[in-house]
């Protein structure tokens, strides 16, 4: 008889105050009919697949609208590029300290609750965002979006390691991975042809709406674990470390699982690098198609989302290609499109000239690409810390990839300030050859039988 997985903390541990988290108790009556449980799962697989894509999609609209906004910010306020960076950077910063540390109460809290909580706090904050203009406040305000939008992965990666099993789940977190992308893609359309030009400010009122709204449709789709549904675990997620699910034995199993694993580090050592390619295209994008190549903002936006809608199809097939072609270790995927990341890149810098054409080509390439390592190392944390901490592996290799803010945001935008366009994208290509290497080092990790 396998073992069962480290039970869900006690409602008892959860004050008063944090009750709306406590995990969903098994449900009264549970399905024991084959047909039916299959029947149920599959429902429910989709159920959860879905709503959690659109759910993490809308996270990224009232995350991803600043960088629409950026250059009329800069002439309406006064905001330089080094002040616009230093907003991401804090933002993005105390994301990956959110992420991490959310990462804890992630895999043992309500995923339903957890998400919906941060869905809607992260709108009010967009609210408070889109009516100010001191610098200050505004700087303060998104720092706090930028914690409370770490409250968005960590319920994703519990209800994707509950629900699907070790063998399908590269390919179906490839296929929630396209969130990213569709959130990010989406708003900088809506914001660059509907919002820009009826003010800047409504891209942050406007996204913050809809935000609302989709956290009323997550309470009411998502579940949180099968057995809270009355279904039984999901084979082959059954883990080997049993027991009461007391506290001591939750640290326990964070301390095997993630921080006394060498690989979880790596991984989470070459996603900062990842993310500092993905965040300088997805955060200075449109500024950049706007100052350098002299593009209509509109068209700077449609440009940025090509980018986003590439690094879908990136997603899709790096995930695919683990499950199909490299019995599910995936970072030797990491590993080639990591260094395509950069040949697109160097070519998009040095080769792309003025023509919209080939900017155009050459920056999806590079989205396509860049989102290929972005979505292997989460699955690689996943399976690596199995569904008992797969929230905590995922929040660690956050935290360094939005460290990485430090550099594609401020760092980007001082060194572009006093140098140029050419020495950030000179800066850029050694971020990916740095990042190659990593994931190379990576190719012989592994742990618990797992070979990344």
């Amino acid at each position: 008889m396998p073992p069962t997985a480290v039970a869900p903390l006690p409602a008892k541990r959860f004050p008063f105050w944090l009750r709306l988290f406590e995990p969903a108790p098994a449900a009264a009556a549970t399905i024991t009919d084959p047909a039916a449980v299959r029947q149920a799962y599959r429902r429910w697989q989709r159920q959860v697949l879905f709503s959690s894509i659109i759910g993490y999609a809308t996270f990224y609209f009232v995350r991803k609208n600043l960088s629409v906004a950026m250059p009329f910010m800069e002439r309406d306020l006064g905001i330089s590029k080094s002040d616009l960076g230093l907003f991401i950077t804090l933002h993005g910063v105390l994301y990956g300290v959110s992420k991490f540390a959310n990462g804890f109460f992630g895999d043992r809290c309500n995923a339903r609750a957890f998400m919906v909580v941060g869905l809607v706090a992260s709108a009010v904050m967009n609210v408070f965002f889109g009516l100010g203009s001191a610098v200050v406040t505004l700087g303060v305000v998104w720092m706090l979006n930028g914690w409370f939008q770490g409250m968005g992965f960590p319920p994703c990666a519990r209800l994707l390691a509950h629900w699907f099993a070790p063998k399908e789940f590269a390919t179906k977190m490839s296929i929630w991975n396209i969130s990213h992308s569709l959130g990010a893609g989406l708003i900088v359309v809506l914001c660059g042809f509907v919002l820009v030009p009826l003010g800047w400010r409504l891209c942050f009122l406007a996204p913050a709406g809809i935000a609302l709204v989709c956290a009323v449709g997550l309470w009411f789709t998502l579940p949180d674990t099968p057995p809270s549904v009355g279904l039984p675990e999901v084979e082959g997620t059954q883990t080997a470390l049993a027991g009461s699910g007391s506290s001591a034995e939750f640290r326990a199993v964070l301390m095997k699982m993630v921080f006394r694993n060498k690989s979880i580090w790596l991984i989470s050592v070459a996603n900062f690098f990842v993310y500092i390619l993905r965040y300088a295209v997805l955060d200075w994008g449109p500024t950049l198609l706007h100052d350098a190549k002299h593009l209509s903002i509109g068209n700077a936006s449609l440009m940025v989302a090509g980018f986003e809608a590439a690094g879908v199809m990136g997603a899709l097939l790096a995930g695919w290609l683990t499950d199909r072609y490299f019995g599910g270790r995936p970072m030797r995927v990491g590993l080639f499109f990591m260094a395509l990341a950069g040949l697109s890149l160097l070519l998009f810098w040095k080769g792309a000239g003025d023509s919209k054409l080939w900017n155009t080509v050459l920056l999806c390439m590079s989205g396509f690409f860049i989102y290929g390592p972005q979505c292997v190392i989460g699955i690689a944390a996943a399976k690596l810390a199995t569904k008992d901490a797969a929230a905590t592996a995922v929040g660690l290799t956050g935290l360094f990839g939005y460290l990485s803010t430090v550099l594609s945001g401020w760092g980007l935008g001082t060194l572009v300030q006093w140098q140029g366009w050419n020495a950030g994208f000179a800066g850029l290509m050694v971020v990916a050859a740095i990042g190659t290497l990593l994931f190379a080092a990576a190719l012989g990790a592994k742990a618990d039988g797992y070979k990344s």
